[in-house]
């Protein structure tokens, strides 16, 4: 049997223990659920409107916007932004602070 002087083994164990760490954060990355906020049609909200929100809270060029405003018309509901929980609360909030119908939902895998 070999064995290895105790500083090697330690050294070994470490390398193996991060390496470890390495792969479960990877897996958890992969696993990590992947969100998008939905944005409703009503009869309330102009497209302007619409249009003006996507680009302010969404960071939509405005022939993005005016194409999700569209979209969001003739299918009654259009997916604008996709990204984590975190980075799409906020911006849910905004526009639904805007009067304009939002909601985050879980995307499809």
């Amino acid at each position: 049997m070999i064995t290895l002087p105790k500083l090697e083994a330690a050294m070994f164990r470490n390398a193996a223990i991060e390496t470890l760490e390495k792969i479960g954060e990877d897996v958890l990355i992969a696993f990590e659920k992947s969100y998008q906020i939905i944005v409703w049609n009503d009869e309330v909200n102009t497209f302007d409107w619409v249009i003006e929100t996507l680009i302010d809270v969404c960071g939509h060029t405005e022939e993005q916007a005016e194409q999700c405003a569209l979209l969001i018309h003739t299918q009654g509901k259009y997916a604008v932004k996709n990204g984590s929980y975190k980075e799409l609360k906020p911006k849910c909030d905004a526009i639904t602070e805007r009067g304009i119908g939002a909601t985050i939902e879980v995307m499809a895998q």
